[in-house]
């Protein structure tokens, strides 16, 4: 059984790769636009997260979408799904922000990257097996 789920996970290695790829850049995306924004819009960082994920939000859906998970259209099913993760992880990352720096005094930098750390880590099997699946992906192990 752990063999089939290693292999399983290892036939996944070159999409989690593009995920990664998507999603570094995403972090650069996200890190600088947010310091651009408290630094130079003179906005408290939890206001700067607020619009800083709008934007990122739309840059890593569309990048995944196409390139990381190659999902053709646009679905209703899919676009729910992505709203409902994206909501999660948005309202997640003004939480975090709000209680950590806002509350706690913890540089906003360090709290946005934890933050992200923690989300990338649900985020890569939501969108794998929930959000971009399509007939061509094999199917999930049973365990």
């Amino acid at each position: 059984m752990l063999k089939k789920i290693f292999h399983h996970l290892w036939s996944m290695r070159h999409q989690f790769i593009k995920y990664f790829v998507v999603g570094v850049s995403g972090l650069v995306f996200d890190i600088g636009l947010l310091w651009l924004l408290k630094e130079y819009g003179h906005l408290r960082a939890v206001i700067a997260v607020i619009f800083s994920q709008i934007i990122v939000l739309s840059y890593n859906f569309t990048l995944n979408k196409l390139w990381a998970f190659g999902s053709k259209g646009l679905s209703h099913t899919q676009f729910i799904r992505y709203f409902v993760t994206a909501a999660w992880n948005y309202f997640f990352a003004i939480a975090v922000m709000w209680s950590f720096n806002e509350k706690l005094g913890f540089n906003y930098l360090v709290v946005r990257l934890v933050s992200i750390a923690l989300m990338v880590s649900w985020n890569f099997f939501l969108y794998r097996f929930w959000i971009f699946v399509h007939q061509t992906q094999p199917a999930p192990i049973d365990v």
